[in-house]
């Protein structure tokens, strides 16, 4: 089969296809054949050796994916071949066959595309268990989303939308409010102006942001904590910007705020009721028709340096995916 192989940590321009055996399913395993994988900030630094953990080489980068179950083990129940899935990994979705435990997958509703399936499961999931499950949202409530034309913000616009929040999307230029703003927010501001705290204020009536749901990091997060409201919850679920940055302990004392971390990679070993309770809500959403995963730009398999390289350098609006069956 083809595949994307990292044989050692460089930048993306530097990797390739390559032609490899097509792996077998073991016991209490499914092989689903990828019909679309989508790209995340993290991919692209576990590519570089560049994220906090690395796997280990040679590897085939993508953690989530769609297609059809074409092989499934012993041990296995409730998951047969001909089944179209989504779902996500550690790695392995650049390839043309991913082997998972069947858990690793959700049934697909009708009518949703593989290229919206494969978009869908990490940034929704990230986007409603740090909302709802650790942001503590409620209907009313005045919510920034930092980054907000990116995959992991337009969920975020979707789901604050969907738990009754006001949105308030912050991002760089006009096509990205301007984006933002098209699924749902109510005021949009421009975080690169020196005076877009005073915006941010202007935006939320003097009352600052309940929740922060920040995926940029740098001196934008340290910023936007400044204006958060009295009792106000700021949930860290990544560092776009690719620094972290330094918060004075007296802020939250100030603020009586909250500071609080969100790694979608650990919640389905850590808290496996709180991922059940999230997929569930997702689901739900998605079969009634109230949620709409957002695509950004459709790249052929070939071509899965540009998706890197688009989702890298910030150019990206909504999830980067990779179609690579048919």
């Amino acid at each position: 089969m083809k595949a994307v192989v990292v044989e050692q940590y460089a930048p993306i321009d530097q990797i390739g296809l390559r032609e490899i055996a097509t792996p077998e399913p073991g016991p209490g395993q499914i092989r689903v054949q990828v019909h679309a994988a989508s790209i995340g900030f993290v991919d692209g630094l576990k590519v570089e050796g560049r994220y906090q953990t690395k796997d280990a080489l040679p590897f085939t980068p993508g953690a989530e994916f769609a297609g059809v179950v074409d092989a499934v083990a012993g041990g296995v129940v409730g998951i047969a071949p001909g089944m179209r899935v989504m779902g996500a990994a550690r790695s392995g979705a650049l390839a043309e066959h991913i082997v998972v435990p069947p858990d690793a997958v959700e049934i697909m509703p009708d009518g949703l595309s593989m290229e919206a399936a494969a978009a869908f499961r990490t940034n929704y999931l990230t986007a409603l268990y740090a909302l709802g499950e650790r942001g503590s949202l409620k209907a009313g409530e005045q919510l920034l989303v930092l980054g907000a034309a990116g995959g992991t913000g337009i969920a975020a616009i979707q789901v604050g939308k969907l738990l009754g929040a006001r949105v308030v999307a912050a991002a760089s230029t006009e096509e990205k409010r301007n984006f933002a703003a098209s699924f749902g927010a109510d005021a949009v501001v421009d975080y690169t102006k020196p005076d877009w705290r005073d915006a941010l204020k202007d935006a939320t009536g003097g009352h600052g942001a309940d929740v922060i749901f920040d995926p940029v990091g740098g001196e934008v997060s340290l910023q936007a904590f400044r204006s958060i409201a009295w009792n106000g919850r700021h949930v860290v679920v990544g560092f776009a910007a690719g620094s972290i940055p330094a918060l004075p302990f007296n802020l939250p004392l100030l603020k009586g705020g909250l500071l609080i971390g969100v790694d979608a990679a650990q919640i389905a070993r850590r808290e496996p009721e709180a991922q059940a309770r999230v997929m569930t809500q997702l689901s739900a959403w998605l079969n009634d028709g109230r949620l709409t995963p957002v695509v950004g730009k459709v790249f052929a398999f070939d071509d899965f340096r540009a998706a890197f390289t688009t989702m890298q350098t910030r150019a990206a609006l909504g999830k980067m995916v990779v179609r690579i069956g048919s």
